[in-house]
């Protein structure tokens, strides 16, 4: 299965950077990002000092591995997500506590029937999650079961056990 990881709106360079280096273990080749999600390369829009400062604290948590990914700014994530699904990317965002048909748990084994070979895995917000103007275009929304008493994980966490469960697939 390809997938890449749609990074919109998260907040923490240290969650980008742990993003990208578990994206890059899992064998993930392409990472997008989105909104205000710090980006270390140029493209962003961001002017060259603040883009220094977020490639610096990127690199304490993904050490390297934002180098070896072909990474892209999104200026306009709507657009991006559907030119993806026009080359034949399934749009699934990784979310939790909703109320919607298209919900499905990462452990169900009907999911790779659902999501095909090729996935853009959207990861929101740490608090508010993926904002609504993007659920809407989403194929499949993924939640990974809970088994404590706490209703979410870190995002970083998260992405990397639905990418790991996802390479499974």
């Amino acid at each position: 299965m390809k997938i890449v990881p749609v990074l919109d709106n998260i907040r923490s360079s240290y969650n980008v950077g742990a993003i990208l280096r578990t994206a890059e273990g899992l064998g993930v080749t392409q990472v997008i990002c989105s909104g205000y999600t710090p980006f270390p390369n140029e493209g962003s829009g961001r002017l060259p000092h603040v883009v220094e400062k977020e490639r610096s604290a990127i690199h304490k948590t993904a050490l390297g591995a934002e180098t070896m990914l072909k990474l892209e700014y999104a200026k306009s994530l709507s657009k991006r997500l559907t030119e993806l699904k026009e080359q034949g990317y399934k749009l699934a965002g990784l979310e939790n506590n909703l109320a919607d048909e298209r919900i499905v748990a990462l452990n169900n084994p009907q999911l790779k029937e659902r999501l095909g070979e090729r996935v853009a895995l959207v990861l929101g917000e740490e608090v508010c999650g993926i904002s609504q103007s993007i659920l809407e275009m989403l194929d499949v929304l993924i939640e990974i079961p809970m088994l404590g008493q706490k209703e979410s994980f870190n995002v970083s966490v998260a992405a990397g056990i639905a990418l790991y469960q996802l390479q499974l697939l």
